[in-house]
């Protein structure tokens, strides 16, 4: 029986520990008992980006904003459906996650992070959307397991009306909002409405086949 490696550990800033595990041939990323993300699961990733490329039709030249490189499932299925004029800002708050991604992960990555479309900035996506004004087509939140700040508490603003005011204002009209999640939350989907977003909440296969567990994806379109 293969055991589960420990390959490296990382802090949040401001947050909570995350472990990167190796089994096998595949990787996971882990915050105590919750596995964030996985090698062997990631069919509603990619649909993150898929579908919300779907809702914002074919600008001149689209720009994508995406908080949270993960694995790099959102950003590669958005580039293989983005055209070369593209622009696609990746923030990212850990060092280690990116630096998993051109080390032991290097070959999942795919030399993504290093394709010229893409500007990768270390930052604090709430910050760097605050200071966006009708920038970006679409801007894809896949930083917690849901609306709530369970990898940082200050993550919550994302999810607030405070921060998502501040989402509509950095779109550019008839832009999208996705957030990943790993379960429904009414409450949010209420918020999101309040906040005058035409709201569209879908439940997406965790896995590539259309198996496995269903996640949520809400595209909050600006009207």
């Amino acid at each position: 029986m293969i055991k589960r490696e420990l390959i490296d550990t990382a802090w949040v800033p401001g947050g909570e520990k995350l472990e990167l595990f190796k089994h096998d041939r595949d990787y996971m990323i882990v915050l105590g008992h919750n596995e964030l993300m996985s090698t062997r699961k990631w069919g509603s990733e990619e649909a993150l980006a898929t579908m919300a490329l779907e809702r914002i039709g074919k600008p001149r030249r689209p720009t994508m904003l995406i908080g949270g490189y993960g694995m790099g499932f959102t950003l590669r299925a958005a580039l293989k459906a983005l055209p070369e004029n593209a622009e696609v800002t990746v923030v990212e708050l850990v060092p280690e996650i990116i630096e998993w991604a051109r080390g032991p992960m290097a070959e999942l990555a795919a030399g993504c992070l290093d394709d010229p479309r893409v500007r990768l900035v270390m930052a604090d996506v709430a910050t760097f959307i605050d200071a966006a004004q009708g920038d970006y087509d679409a801007i894809l939140l896949d930083v917690d397991n849901g609306p709530d700040g369970l990898v940082r508490e200050d993550n919550n603003v994302l999810y607030s009306k405070t921060g998502l005011r501040a989402a509509k204002r950095a779109l550019t009209p008839d832009g999208v909002l996705a957030i990943w999640s790993a379960g429904p939350d009414p409450a949010f989907t209420r918020r999101l409405e309040r906040a005058d977003f035409s709201v569209d909440e879908v439940k997406v296969a965790s896995r590539s086949n259309g198996k496995g567990p269903k996640h949520v994806i809400w595209f909050a379109t600006k009207k």
